[in-house]
């Protein structure tokens, strides 16, 4: 991690502490003026309790303007952004008919596809007219169509799996198949930094959850050797089933998981693997397959694939990927193929259009190879956290952004070594957009920061031909 300099710490805690005590002071003359209010509720519980009600009336509606800003085009290199205004303090935002065409640093838009492309659009347009927006059905009774089958197939080809699985959405895709996975008697094992659809995942499956340091395969083997010499608790007996989750790329810190050692320490006590690639798959490796393939790991090792095709694929929906008799399995037994309607036709044959782009089958020369996709570490993340710690820095570095018409997003990381839970800026790299336009953003980013303040570290001077593609930005 970063060495945080000390004053930073120190004024980061300092700025959060004064907003806690002016807002517990606020709301303890609130309650005298609530005395005197007529109140409808009253007897009811209030809906809303404890430190999450008070951080939102106190800390987050003062700055939501810089959250959750609507656009209104397609995910492009440039988009447009709907203004807003309000007149009760931020409380709430009204949308005006004026918008701002902003280069876009906060999509997961990796590779440009959930914009108009010349050869997956046509298809998909074919396909919303020949099968409809919607099967209205799920994949069991009316929902499975033709494409759904070459969707399934195409996946388990480009992932290097037997067979695969896919749902409508992707957030279920983890938090409707660990329940089927997991029960009562087993064991996951869970990194620490893990995406909420797998602990939630985890939670609903009724199996015992631990956790293990984020991204520390010392410590997992640590953890693994404490359970398995315990056993279950009470009874102590052996665990039915362990299961190791771990994510490729991890969504807030877009560091790359260390998948060789993780996948070693599983092998040596007999654990299940199963890896999220949920912003990996499509955007790293020689050819776009993820981690497996950028850090040379058989796929063969990973015993539960699972993806998402709302990032580098332009569409929507997830995927499981396995063994043909775990995917069998799977279309058995799990609510979100048996219950949920099918991912629509149109989105479906998105995916399939893509996989064929990244892999040269549609015969151009987009292949990931020419589009700078050879990786060798995390700088190649297509992830960007750019610390910013201090709350009153937040709106200040976000809404200056937005003045210069380049859109970011702001976000709050859950990683304990970073200060007071520190806020960082969440800069999506993609291949999309015009030469220069891109280093034209973050010039953008960096004369904010020094107008902000909150480069931390000494910089390196900007170079001629950087600031000649800053004034073409303007």
């Amino acid at each position: 991690m970063i060495a945080i300099p000390y004053l930073t710490a120190l004024t980061t805690y300092f700025s959060y502490g004064l907003l806690f005590a002016f807002g517990q002071l606020r709301d303890f003359f609130r309650k005298f003026t609530d005395w005197f209010s007529s109140n409808n509720l009253q007897g009811y519980a209030p809906i809303c309790l404890g430190l999450e009600d008070f951080y939102i009336r106190r800390l987050y509606l003062r700055i939501q303007d810089c959250f959750g800003r609507p656009i209104s085009s397609a995910p492009d290199a440039w988009f447009d952004v709907v203004e807003r205004f309000s007149n009760d303090n931020n409380k709430t935002l009204k949308r005006t008919t004026k918008i701002s065409r902003c280069l876009n640093l906060g999509s997961y838009n990796y590779l440009g596809f959930a914009a108009s492309d010349e050869y997956c659009t046509p298809r998909v347009i074919d396909s919303l007219k020949r099968y409809s927006p919607s099967t209205c059905s799920s994949r069991v009774d009316g929902g499975t169509m033709a494409l759904h089958a070459e969707l399934e197939k195409c996946v388990a080809n480009f992932v290097g799996k037997p067979a695969a699985i896919v749902f409508g959405m992707g957030y279920v895709t983890n938090s409707s198949i660990i329940p089927v996975l997991m029960g009562k008697g087993g064991l996951i094992i869970s990194d620490s930094l893990n995406h909420n659809s797998i602990i939630n995942g985890a939670r609903g499956s009724g199996a015992t959850i631990r956790v293990f340091q984020y991204n520390t395969p010392a410590h997992l083997e640590e953890v693994l050797r404490e359970q398995i010499a315990e056993g279950q608790p009470r009874t102590h007996r052996p665990w039915k089933k362990i299961m190791v989750i771990v994510e490729g790329i991890y969504s807030m810190e877009g560091e790359l998981c260390k998948l060789p050692e993780i996948i070693a320490i599983c092998k040596k006590y007999k654990a299940y693997t199963y890896l999220d690639e949920a912003h990996s798959i499509g955007a790293v490796g020689k050819t776009g397959r993820g981690v497996c393939e950028l850090l040379g790991v058989d796929t063969a090792d990973v015993d539960v694939m699972m993806g998402t095709f709302t990032k580098s694929f332009g569409s929507c929906g997830g995927y499981i990927a396995g063994s043909k008799e775990l995917i069998q399995y799977l279309k058995y037994t799990c609510p979100a193929h048996l219950y949920a309607p099918s991912i629509s036709p149109p989105a479906a044959q998105q995916i399939i259009s893509s996989i064929k782009v990244i892999l040269g089958e549609d015969g151009t020369n987009r292949e990931l190879q020419k589009m700078g996709f050879e990786v060798l570490g995390d700088n190649d993340s297509p992830i960007m956290p750019i610390m910013v710690y201090n709350p009153a820095k937040i709106p200040a570095f976000s809404r200056e952004c937005l003045k210069q018409n380049v859109a970011v997003v702001m976000g709050f990381s859950s990683n304990p070594a970073i200060v007071g839970k520190g806020t960082y800026m969440h800069i999506c790299i993609s291949y999309q957009g015009r030469p220069g336009e891109g280093l034209g953003g973050k010039l953008v980013i960096s004369r904010v920061g020094d107008l902000v303040g909150i480069k931390y570290f000494p910089a390196e001077p900007i170079k001629q031909e950087q600031d000649e593609s800053l004034k073409k930005l303007h």
